[in-house]
Parts: C-alpha cells; sequence; structure tokens
C-alpha cells in the first residue's frame, strides 16, 4: 500500500492505496463519493466517468497512482452551495433519467463537451455521449438536457 494525495473536488485528500487500483474504488470506498457508479469496469458504459484535469475519464480504468496530480472532479463536486450545475438542473427540468445509474456519468461528459463546445449540435451531443449507456432509454431527453444547459449557459453570458 502506498500513500497517494489526489485533488477531489477541490480538496487534496490522502488516500491509502496500490497504485493499480482504480481511481473508482479509491472514490467509492475510501472518500465515500459513491455518484460514480460501477458498470461494466471495461470503460466502455460510462457509468463511471469523472472529469480528470477537465477531461472526461473512465474512473475504472484509470490507476490512482497514474493521477500524476491532476484536479478531479466528480458529481458531488459540481453544485455550487445549493446551487446545481445548470448540465445537473437541466436534467432535472426535463426528466433526462429514470432510474438514474447513469446519469452522473452523463453529466460529467456533458459538462465536459459544454466546457469545450457551449453551443454543441444534437449529433455533436449524441457523438459525446455515444459511449455511455442508459438502460431506460432516455437519450432524446438527455439531449433535450444538454441543450437547455447550453441555453441557460448561453443567457447567463
Amino acid at each position: 500500500m502506498e500513500s497517494f494525495t489526489i485533488h477531489v473536488n477541490g480538496a487534496e485528500r490522502t488516500v491509502r492505496a496500490d497504485g493499480k487500483t482504480p481511481l473508482l474504488f479509491v472514490l467509492r470506498e475510501q472518500l465515500h463519493l459513491t455518484g460514480a457508479k460501477y458498470g461494466c469496469g471495461e470503460g466502455q458504459c460510462g457509468a463511471c466517468t469523472v472529469l480528470v484535469a477537465g477531461e472526461p475519464v473512465p474512473s475504472c480504468l484509470l490507476p490512482v497512482g497514474d493521477l500524476g496530480g491532476r484536479p478531479v472532479q466528480t458529481i458531488e463536486g459540481l453544485a455550487k452551495g445549493s446551487a446545481l450545475h445548470p448540465v445537473q438542473q437541466a436534467f432535472l427540468d426535463v426528466s433526462a433519467f429514470q432510474c438514474g445509474f447513469c446519469t452522473p456519468g452523463m453529466i460529467m461528459a456533458s459538462v465536459a463537451l459544454l466546457a469545450k463546445n457551449p453551443r454543441p449540435s444534437a449529433n455533436e451531443i449524441r457523438a459525446e455521449l455515444a459511449h455511455h449507456v442508459c438502460r431506460c432509454g432516455t437519450y432524446s431527453r438527455i439531449v433535450r438536457a444538454v441543450q437547455g444547459a447550453a441555453e441557460s449557459v448561453k443567457r447567463a453570458d
């Protein structure tokens, strides 16, 4: 076991793990940040997506020892006080989820997309979220939510 200092949601946290332990397990088991979900364990479903230095990453595949000081943001770190992030609010506004299992990963990938492309087309949103699996099939509402979040951010500018 090694000791690692990781930067999660704006705070430094010290964890003990084998360097090859996936970040997902450190987040869930040691830091009790359970928003990222274990889905496939192969980086194919998107349920475990977090942002690492602003980029969406399947945390089930990223060894904690490979973080190299890059900041991690999880779904728990998006809201500011009681104010939800615009993407979180948009998902609520259009009921873009049913069971909610995929929602944190979808939201994190959408936040990264809007940071790079604040006015994505529906096709660009679908392409960005193509590897995220929603077993409930709410894909059209998810696209609508991301478009709504983009409009919300645009009005705030």
